[in-house]
């Protein structure tokens, strides 16, 4: 009998031991074919995406030459096109966008003082040479008079425009400098020239419409006119109006929005805007 029992108490601690065996392998293999979700090691970093504000030529496509710079530091960029020169500054106010680009300091400051907002700039990235181009007359010399010269209807732009005109001979001004000039500030006007304002998005479609038009050089790229080209007359290398990358002042010192500014200024965005648009486009840093 006491053999008997002896013989039952070893076969049950045989089955009890296998089937800890088992339990410790099955754990075993469970762990090593867990998916690593990065407990062991830290969580890992999610990709900080940057929504930026830009007008399609040529800011968006340098936005488009940078991003992989910024993405080899974990930024997406996320790149929101406009046609107008209105909404990416109230999207931008309004934390739909992380920053803009598209505009120069004056038009900026003029927005800021007209909106009652507190957007800055925060980096200098390229000039836009501003040009006159006609589909009608070769040279100025064939401007006849009462011609119809169109120009931007946003303040800054249009003074910009007027400047042009008057360093050309075309009109004079009370002040040649003055960047917030409108027509009333025209006090010669040999020519009769008839000054029409409009959207600066509409002016490329309205070349066949007027004798002449003062075109913001983005447009004039997106409409296929090459402005060293094709340009009767266009502002010198010297202009002074850099287009700015713009952000709010609580983002200002963001790591993105330092990282986004290193990458606008960076050598390789250099190249891709000298070698992109040959001069049409001059970088300002």
């Amino acid at each position: 009998m006491k053999k008997l029992l002896l013989t039952f108490f070893s076969l049950t601690l045989v089955v009890v031991l296998a089937a800890c065996g088992n339990n410790n392998n099955a754990s075993n293999s469970a762990a090593t074919n867990a998916p690593d979700n990065g407990a062991a090691t830290g969580s890992t970093t999610e990709p900080v995406k940057l929504v930026v504000g830009a007008s399609p030529v040529p800011h968006a496509e340098i936005l488009k030459a940078i991003a992989p710079l910024l993405e080899a530091q974990g930024i997406t960029l996320e790149i929101k096109e406009f046609t107008d020169y209105v909404q990416p500054n109230v999207q931008l106010d309004e934390k739909q966008l992380d920053a803009n680009f598209f505009q120069h300091q004056p038009y900026l400051d003029d927005q800021n003082k007209n909106n009652k907002t507190d957007l800055i700039s925060v980096a200098s990235v390229h000039v836009e040479p501003f040009g006159a181009y006609s589909k009608k007359i070769k040279s100025i010399d064939e401007l006849a008079d009462g011609a119809k010269v169109a120009i931007p209807n946003d303040a800054t732009n249009g003074g910009r425009a007027l400047i042009l005109l008057a360093k050309n001979g075309l009109i004079t001004l009370k002040d040649d400098t003055n960047i917030a000039a409108t027509k009333a500030d025209i006090i010669e006007n040999k020519k009769n020239l008839k000054i029409i304002e409009l959207e600066a998005a509409m002016l490329p479609r309205q070349l066949d419409e007027v004798d002449l038009a003062l075109i913001n050089t983005n447009f004039a790229l997106d409409a296929g006119l090459v402005p060293t080209k094709d340009a009767l007359f266009i502002e010198g290398t010297d202009s002074p109006y850099a287009n700015i990358l713009v952000t709010r002042q609580d983002n200002k010192d963001s790591d993105a929005t330092k990282k986004l500014i290193a990458a606008l200024n960076s050598p390789e965005a250099k190249a891709f805007i000298e070698e992109k648009y040959e001069g049409a486009i001059i970088p300002a840093f």
